[in-house]
């Protein structure tokens, strides 16, 4: 029997119009009403999803949890209680800030509650709409977090192969990170080893559930080593092919349709 089902948020349960299906909303409380934990995993921080947590009737919850910054952190529900925090080191935070200041990018900088962003185009800016409130920033430096850790960064740019290359130019750099890419528009560097899957295994440990008692949502490549990681990996049907190639099931729905719904319906509801 599976006890916790893990799901990405943008592009998996959440809609390109920002919005959750109903069909996902019912599904999901139907599945938690039965003792199933639905946990979202996300690349935001906790402090963004506060809203989705609302929609499915999970927020402030005692014995439910969420894990954010690609597996940076796990937190209950309950007064978004902190379990798990890694976050980057100074030195290395502040390499990709200011080596990211040389690329035509824009750039977001993660502590625990804020997110800062560099050069915030009017793309950028509708993409977040609706989403998560950011604080833009012009430092050259990140002296201005006054030695507050940072968790995340990542470079937005709207071309998979320019940040491909900007990925590979930025060298040894890289060498102790977990570099990821999310949403057709973010290339995302975590500390070496925070990565969704790895987050989804701390959680189950401290729950003491088997991960082959679990279930993975996504849609990219920041999800895979999360469908690698769980005993049944699966994905919306607007998923990139390379994560689909790695999935035990791919929904015929996409995020707008309910493909999340599916899943459940197909391996939980039944």
């Amino acid at each position: 029997m599976y006890r916790i089902v893990c799901c990405d948020l943008d592009e998996t349960l959440i809609g390109y119009d920002h919005c959750i299906a109903q069909r996902n909303v019912d599904a999901i409380r139907q599945a938690t009403s039965q003792g199933v934990l639905f946990v979202p995993a996300t690349g935001r921080g906790y402090c963004t999803i506060q809203k989705t947590l609302e929609e499915l009737s999970l927020r402030n919850c005692k014995g439910q949890y969420a894990i954010s910054f690609n597996g940076g952190a796990i937190t209950e529900n309950a007064g978004n209680r902190l379990l798990h925090l890694k976050g980057l080191e100074a030195q290395r935070a502040e390499l990709l800030y200011e080596r990211g200041q040389a690329f035509n990018v824009c750039i977001h900088v993660y502590t625990e509650k804020t997110v800062y962003v560099w050069h915030l185009n009017d793309d950028e800016r509708r993409y977040l709409e609706g989403r998560m409130e950011v604080q833009e920033i012009d430092s050259p430096t990140l002296d201005f977090l006054g030695g507050e850790e940072v968790v995340k960064v990542l470079y937005e740019y709207p071309d998979y192969a320019y940040l491909n290359r900007v990925e590979r130019s930025l060298g040894s750099l890289t060498d102790e990170l977990s570099v990821s890419y999310s949403s057709m528009r973010y290339l995302e560097f975590n500390p070496k080893g925070v990565e969704k899957g790895a987050g989804l295994a701390i959680l189950a440990q401290l729950l003491g559930v088997q991960l082959s008692d679990t279930v993975a949502i996504g849609d990219n490549i920041n999800d895979l080593q999360m469908i690698k990681a769980a005993g049944l990996g699966c994905a919306v049907a607007n998923a990139v092919d390379s994560l689909k190639d790695a999935c035990d099931y791919v929904a015929q729905a996409d995020c707008q349709a309910g493909g999340v719904a599916e899943v459940l319906e197909r391996f939980i509801l039944s």
